[in-house]
């Protein structure tokens, strides 16, 4: 039987190579007779993913069916998986979620997922996000969708909420948490079994155990973390130091996404300043309409450029095109394709991460709010590994996030801009509730073309 996959979002220069690449490398999809069809709105983005897929299809000699569209039924129509990555001027938009809260007073030190910027960005990708499913149940109601998109928690919240399609959102966050714990024990990280729950970009390691012979390396781990340098790669790990040292467990995956949830997470990124950064008294960015140079953080791209070389933005360019090359191919790392094995190629993997709604694996959280969890799949389906109850401060962490979710839902549903306020005023960086109406009321304005109309409640 023939495997059919649609990946939306084929245009953007990071997903759409990578998940071509995945998926033409996986031999147990390439096997099932596959067609692959590749959507964008962008036709020429689109054009070059496809020249980069059909390169890597002649070097590997794989013999499926290439096909491209910019229409989205066409290309959902008798899918069974769909891979959805998507952004409207990602960049662009992103930079105002980062420094308009800031300017008013959030203590946020990333501006992605949660705080103040996530939820806008949310906001951004909810109407669309909405459209691929609609399609999904006119056209192959009996599909996957794998969504990658962030906000991932909150989109898929809305998805699940607002729609029957089976979804699932799987992020590779949580393998940067198992790599910082394996420096610390100086052991690879294949030796080492993890179990890890929570939500996305704010999940928590409930057992580390060597892996043959089971033996709990968490003591380990906070002697060796008690030993090493308080300065030892301070942007990735020093947040997550602290809050094993007070809630016993470790978080991953770093602190810039860490960091968007709690309201004192500031002093724990050295580089937040440079997100962005441009001076105000020379330009303004979102008038001229191109985002300012993205830095990560001072581990992901330090700032030793000459003086008269490319920037940041120019380097992460050049990256771009390194994993463009058909003859530099290899597998990204994501999860979409062992989840497709598994579930069509009969192929069984264990997942470290998915996010689904709960139902009772992650005690302590509500039943129909999306978490991240470990999972097995196979031919017989999806299995959540139910984990051990957290502690409860790390639950009380939690839970306000999920509140928060719940309620962007609520003013995306109902137009509403007073949820969307009541989400923020749940917020622990939001600083005033003046502030809080202020910043709804810009952001709106300032992102009109891509937001849905939410109106205060009268």
């Amino acid at each position: 039987m023939s495997l059919t996959i649609a990946v939306i979002g084929a245009g953007s220069r990071e997903f759409g190579p990578a998940t071509a690449a995945d998926l033409l490398l996986s031999d147990a999809i390439c096997g099932r007779d596959a067609r692959i069809t590749l959507m964008d709105l962008d036709e020429v983005a689109l054009s070059v993913t496809r020249t980069y897929a059909e390169a890597l299809i002649g070097r590997l000699e794989r013999t499926v069916t290439l096909e491209t569209t910019v229409d989205l039924d066409e290309a959902v129509a008798g899918a069974d998986f769909v891979i959805l990555a998507i952004e409207r001027r990602r960049y662009l938009y992103w930079s105002q979620d980062f420094h308009i809260p800031r300017k008013l007073g959030f203590r946020q030190i990333y501006g992605e997922n949660g705080g103040a910027g996530g939820l806008f960005h949310a906001l951004r990708n909810m109407g669309p996000c909405i459209e691929v499913v609609r399609a999904m149940e006119r056209t192959c109601p009996e599909a996957w969708l794998i969504n990658y998109t962030n906000p991932l928690t909150k989109l898929c919240q809305t998805l699940t909420r607002e729609s029957t399609v089976r979804t699932v959102g799987l992020c590779h966050g949580v393998f940067s948490g198992m790599e910082q714990v394996a420096a610390f024990l100086e052991r690879p990280v294949g030796e080492i079994a993890f179990k890890a729950g929570g939500l996305n970009h704010f999940s928590w390691f409930t057992s580390i155990r060597e892996r043959v012979s089971g033996e709990d390396l968490y003591p380990e781990l906070r002697r060796r973390e008690r030993e090493a340098h308080w300065l030892s790669n301070w942007d990735e790990i020093a947040l997550s130091r602290t809050l094993l040292r007070v809630f016993g467990l470790y978080p991953s995956p770093g602190a810039n996404h860490i960091g968007e949830y709690l309201g004192w997470g500031q002093g724990f990124l050295a580089s937040s300043a440079l997100q962005f950064f441009h001076d105000p008294a020379e330009r303004d960015p979102w008038e001229e309409g191109e985002a300012p140079p993205w830095i990560y953080n001072l581990e992901d791209q330090p700032t030793d450029l000459p003086l008269y070389h490319p920037t940041a933005e120019g380097r992460l360019r050049d990256r771009n095109r390194a994993q463009a090359d058909p003859g530099k191919a290899a597998p990204s790392g994501e999860l979409a394709i062992p989840f497709i094995e598994g579930l069509a190629c009969g192929v069984p993997h264990e997942l470290d991460a998915v996010n689904l709604p709960n139902r009772g694996a992650i005690k302590g959280l509500p039943d129909d709010s999306i978490v991240e969890m470990p999972a097995r799949v196979d031919a017989s389906g999806l299995h959540p590994h139910p984990l051990p109850e957290l502690p409860e401060g790390v639950l009380a962490l939690l839970r306000p996030q999920i509140s928060i979710n719940q309620l962007l839902v609520d003013a995306f549903v109902e137009g509403s801009r007073t949820k969307l306020l009541q989400a923020l005023l749940l917020d622990p960086t939001t600083p005033s509730y003046q502030n809080a109406v202020y910043l709804i009321d810009e952001m709106s304005e300032l992102q009109k073309d891509v937001l849905p109309r939410l109106e205060w409640d009268r």
